[in-house]
């Protein structure tokens, strides 16, 4: 049986989730890798053999008929045959195509052959690649209402607060002309609302949301999880603590920007915390950021830039033992004090502003380095945000004492039936494997790609690429053609900034410091003579629309000048462009003082290989540069790799400690 039927028959619990069974051992976690991707392998060539889109065809000429006061009565009936019979072919290809006729009559779409492949995948429990543009939010429409047509809670998991408002609105008349409701979940919902919101057939959720509920569900719960406890539970009427859930536990979810939820945010664990006394913060603070700022580079310390860490060396050691004997309490501890140098060194080279972090209104705000987008209520962990703010002048905020944790990696394997989409996810397919047990299937476009992309310019120097940028731009905007510049940092959009206003190019910016009117700027960026500088993905899921006259022109031209710590995100900014059959331009211009190649010559070997290329090459366009350029990359995206690995293993150990210790997570 598939894992998509196994959801129909299970046993339904109070809290249904999926139970961890982690592999005890080296022998028994290689076995599960290679006969997991076997199984894996196989149920991708079940569910391909299958041609949903020729079923659809079938079942059309009857849901054709129908208009929309009749569609409620007919899902009703294929809603009874559904729980009876399961996800059968035929059975889908009925859900997907009064889906569609029902998208047909509120919003005037009809799904492509190519939307009801991709849902068919995710049906299964499998990520669906599927190019910018080709109608990801209608295709996860088709699998939610036929899970929910099926009795199965639905949680559509997106990356913010916008997108799950924009897409729950856009898709609501769909789902209420089958009679199904829709929740919407925000970070400023009340509780009793997001209670409600829960209880509906659909719930759209951001991926943090989600996660900081269900803790809250588990801290309400306490050790008491076990199905006939809960049950009990339940007679206690209204006080009880089932009634008081917000979740209906974890059925089924279909993940928007699955490789970004899923991978690039998997880094770091979700902690819900309480906040502790502030007497002592700022004082430590204050000393801790004096005591780093008397250590001497590779002397006391070696900072290693792609693992973003700072170790202290033997003398480094010594020197930190020397500074504290005068300053007691906390620094008198041998452990702490370097661990507290350490975060101290970390606050003053690891992380930097506009790059890291906003100061906004006195207080350090967390960028997310994958959107560019501000997480106001985010802290970094183990005093290291503190010691920012002191870095910074800022007022030092209390640390907050963890109540409950768990990483993305824990949360999303518990779900009965895991799927998603992207527009990027091969590069990541092995990890989503092993890790969540996703397999990754390729949905082709709907109209063949008209994407041009030029060849790779690497730079000696970031003067001379800003200047070559600059010089694009200003060629590309005489043309009328609308460019799109993705920067990686605040900073570097407000550099390009500066580059383009000294040209006399008038610009938009789409930085963490406008990200509240990002969906508006970025849907503008395809208008003829527009230039629009965007950190790397701010705006994503927003389409850029190019009129007739600009395609006529040539499309929209994205220039990337810096590449990502991973190579998807620079095809996510490639994406921007050529949507569906349209035309565009997508370039690389780099140099070899980018980031990416500064974090990777941290090492002797690596530093002596880029001495030696910037020696001997000449050319923007030398094969030498690119390699460089790619090599650190690809070193970059396994260091980040074996984080997130080394995360999943030790939030495991945590999870082990807290079980023994009768606490949950």
């Amino acid at each position: 049986m598939s894992e998509a039927g196994s959801l129909l028959t299970l046993d339904s619990p109070v809290y249904p989730e999926r139970a961890e069974s982690p592999p005890e051992g080296w022998l028994e976690e290689q076995s599960d890798h290679w006969l997991g991707a076997l199984a894996r392998a196989r149920r991708v060539a079940r569910v391909q053999r299958t041609d949903i889109a020729a079923e659809v065809r079938r079942a059309r000429p009857a849901c054709d008929a129908l208009g929309l006061p009749a569609l409620p009565d007919a899902a009703r009936d294929l809603s009874q045959l559904l729980r009876r019979d399961g996800f059968t072919p035929a059975l889908v290809a009925r859900a997907f195509a009064l889906a569609g006729r029902a998208a047909l009559l509120t919003k005037g779409l009809q799904p492509f052959d190519v939307q009801l492949a991709g849902a068919w995948v995710m049906l299964h429990g499998m990520v669906a690649e599927m190019e910018t543009g080709e109608g990801k939010t209608l295709t996860a429409t088709l699998p939610a209402c036929a899970a929910a047509l099926a009795g199965v809670p639905v949680h559509v998991i997106t990356v913010n607060d916008y997108l799950v408002q924009r897409d729950a609105e856009t898709m609501r008349p769909v789902y209420e002309a089958l009679g199904l409701t829709v929740g919407v979940v925000t970070e400023d919902l009340p509780p009793h609302e997001r209670q409600a919101a829960y209880g509906c057939h659909i719930v759209y959720a951001s991926n943090k949301t989600v996660v900081f509920d269900y803790l809250r569900d588990r801290i309400l719960l306490g050790t008491q999880t076990h199905a006939l406890q809960l049950q009990l539970d339940k007679l206690a009427g209204a006080q009880s603590r089932v009634r008081r859930l917000l979740l209906r536990g974890l059925r089924f979810a279909i993940v928007d920007e699955a490789d970004s939820v899923l991978v690039d945010e998997a880094r770091t664990p979700l902690i819900i915390s309480a906040p502790t006394d502030a007497d002592d913060e700022a004082r430590v603070a204050a000393q801790g950021i004096a005591l780093a700022q008397q250590l001497q580079p590779q002397a006391d310390y070696t900072l290693h830039l792609d693992e973003r860490k700072v170790v202290l060396t033997d003398a480094g050691r010594r020197t930190v033992a020397r500074l504290c004997e005068a300053l007691g309490g906390v620094w008198a501890g041998l452990l702490r004090r370097e661990e507290l140098a350490t975060q101290a060194l970390s606050a003053l080279h690891l992380f930097e502003r506009d790059h890291h972090y906003l100061v906004r209104d006195g207080k350090v705000q967390i960028i997310d380095e994958y959107t560019g987008r501000v997480m106001a209520d985010r802290s970094w962990e183990r005093g290291l945000h503190q010691l920012i703010e002191a870095k910074e002048g800022c007022e030092v905020t209390a640390q907050k004492e963890p109540l409950a944790r768990i990483s993305y990696q824990r949360f999303f394997r518990r779900y009965q039936l895991l799927s998603g989409m992207t527009g990027t996810a091969q590069e990541v397919a092995g990890e989503l494997g092993q890790v969540y047990g996703l397999s990754v299937v390729r949905i082709p476009t709907h109209r063949p790609s008209l994407r041009q992309t030029l060849p790779e310019r690497v730079y000696g120097s970031a003067a001379e690429k800003w200047q070559a940028i600059g010089e694009r731009v200003q060629a590309v905007h005489a043309t009328g053609r609308p460019v799109l510049l993705g920067t990686p940092s605040v900073a570097a959009s407000e550099r390009a900034s500066a580059v383009l206003t000294a040209l006399g190019l008038d610009h938009q910016v789409l930085n963490a410091k406008q990200d509240g009117s990002e969906a508006d700027i970025v849907a503008a960026a395809g208008q003829r003579g527009r230039i629009t500088i965007a950190t790397n993905m701010a705006g994503r899921g927003t389409d850029i629309k190019i009129t007739p006259e600009v395609a006529a022109l040539g499309g929209l031209h994205v220039i990337l000048s810096e590449r990502h710590d991973a190579q998807r995100i620079d095809r996510q900014l490639a994406g921007r462009c050529a949507r569906q059959g349209d035309p565009g331009v997508f370039e690389a211009m780099l140099s070899l003082d980018d980031a990416l190649v500064k974090q990777w010559d941290g090492r002797a070997l690596a530093a002596a290989v880029v001495a030696w290329v910037r020696r001997s090459s000449r050319s923007a366009t030398d094969r030498r540069r690119v390699l460089l350029i790619r090599r650190a990359q690809r070193r970059i995206e396994r260091a980040h790799s074996q984080v997130r690995r080394a995360l999943l293993k030790l939030d495991r150990q945590v999870g082990n400690l807290l079980a023994f210790s009768g606490r949950p997570e």
